[in-house]
């Protein structure tokens, strides 16, 4: 199974940051994906960042890059996990708002079964943080016509990390935070990939 991880937003992106400033998303979505991506690889996973750069590449350009392995390899045989920080504002003032969330495309995919796995990892590794879901559809992520989601092949889905604007900061600046962060994305694969062997092209 080919996994990508693609760390949301670039050090370009205006606004996209804590009202303090101690947290830059693209920074920190980086620094999450790389952490999770090293633990992957070394448990023998083919795991790969899809954008390696600092700077913002643009939604189209992503999907090029995941389609292409989609196409190669097989669109079983990939999966794509979008990271970013939520908030609530515009980073202007503090928020209320708090929580752990997953999002996929409209309608009954694979992408799914993804974010269901993920959800299964997150209620373990933040047992005393909220979970946001939405059971409108009888599962628990969140649909919504995101352009890498839409547009992407392969099951994909959009992870966003509690809420950089409020209550959550101090959590998410944490070790023990970044940690669970980590773990939750490691384990929500694994359940996954546990599901659905690669199929030959």
């Amino acid at each position: 199974m080919k996994i990508f991880l693609d760390p949301g937003h670039g050090l370009n992106t205006p606004g996209k940051r804590s009202p303090d400033g101690t947290l830059l998303e693209a920074a920190y979505n980086r620094e999450i994906a790389r952490l999770t991506l090293s633990r992957l690889q070394a448990n023998g996973h083919n795991a790969q960042l899809l954008v390696p750069e600092p700077e913002d590449i643009p939604l189209k350009e992503r999907v090029r890059r995941v389609n292409a392995h989609c196409t190669a390899l097989g669109k079983t045989n990939v999966i794509l996990i979008s990271i970013h920080v939520n908030a609530a504002g515009d980073g202007s003032q503090w928020m209320n708002a708090t929580g752990w969330s997953c999002y996929t495309c409209k309608g009954q995919t694979e992408s799914d079964l993804l974010a269901d796995c993920l959800y299964k990892a997150a209620l373990k590794n933040f047992p005393v943080k909220r979970i946001r879901t939405d059971y409108s559809d009888n599962d628990s992520d969140w649909e919504e016509s995101f352009y890498i989601l839409r547009k992407s092949f392969c099951p994909a889905v959009l992870t966003e990390f509690f809420f950089m604007d409020g209550p959550d900061l101090e959590y998410l600046m944490s070790e023990a935070g970044k940690l669970a962060l980590v773990n939750t994305h490691i384990e929500g694969i694994l359940h996954y990939i546990s599901f659905t062997p690669a199929i030959p092209q």
